[in-house]
């Protein structure tokens, strides 16, 4: 455990008695949340193929809205009223961020990111050459990687509470479609194509195309091609589809960048990205 984890924990077990005047507590929380706002941190990692969520830095991210004052944020002709200023100078981080795009310091953005009209909220963790794409959002804590579409519309939800909660994890090379969802922790494996619409949760089935079997739940395997799609579940009010996620084709690594190949792939299965 380093000192700052170990400061951070203490602080927490006595959250109640802070305030925004503890300069001393309000020091140690801005550390750590400068540690994740250059990198340096991050909320969670793949270790061996299996999340480590480092929790300590989910508290301190509670703390800091603790130890905040709301206050007025002027930047350039926008106004805001918020307790966390805005990251700021991206021509040295080396990110592109079209008007429109914001995101809170304490997210990690790598270079060669791109932010069109956009959101990023505290504790991210966005990967190099990342696209985030129009109206779409980056909850809190996710955790996104290098070489990533994420759509126009896409919603990635945010986790802080309970603190060792798994965050959203995108791996690299992902791409994900038009206005789909992934929240509740799930994590989409590298090198995957979810086509538009799909909504993944850590509850929803992810399901083989080819053999009917229940892959998982929440966990989209690396290199595949999955859609929305629905299963019939029967109720005392009738048939109804409860939604999944189907996994229509496993390609070899690096297959998704061929573009042509993978919209055939698609659209057979009346898809799109």
């Amino acid at each position: 455990m380093t000192e700052l984890e170990s400061s951070i924990r203490e602080l927490w077990e006595r959250r109640d008695e802070l305030s925004p005047a503890d300069t001393d507590a309000v020091a140690v929380v801005h550390a750590a949340i400068d540690a994740l706002d250059d990198g340096s941190a991050r909320v969670a990692e793949i270790v061996d193929g299996e999340v480590v969520v480092h929790d300590w830095l989910k508290l301190a991210v509670m703390l800091l809205f603790r130890l905040s004052q709301m206050e007025t944020i002027e930047l350039g002709p926008y106004e805001y009223a918020d307790k966390i200023p805005l990251k700021t100078n991206y021509m040295d981080r080396g990110i592109r961020v079209v008007p429109g795009a914001s995101s809170r310091w304490g997210s990690y953005l790598a270079p060669g990111v791109v932010m069109m009209p956009s959101y990023v909220n505290i504790g991210a963790h966005v990967g190099a050459n990342t696209m985030v794409d129009t109206w779409a959002t980056v909850g809190s804590c996710a955790q996104i990687g290098a070489n990533v579409h994420l759509s126009g519309g896409v919603g990635i939800g945010g986790v802080l509470e309970p603190a060792q909660a798994a965050p959203v994890i995108i791996e690299d090379e992902c791409m994900i479609g038009s206005r789909c969802i992934v929240a509740e922790g799930a994590r989409v494996g590298e090198g995957t194509v979810l086509g538009a619409g799909a909504v993944l949760t850590a509850s929803i089935p992810v399901i083989d195309a080819e053999t009917g079997d229940e892959i998982s739940r929440g966990v989209v395997p690396p290199w595949s091609v999955a859609v929305a799609a629905t299963r019939p579940r029967t109720f005392p009010g009738g048939e109804f589809g409860l939604p999944c996620v189907l996994v229509i084709k496993q390609l070899p690594e690096g297959e998704r960048h061929d573009k042509s190949a993978l919209n055939d792939i698609l659209r057979g299965h009346g898809a799109s990205v």
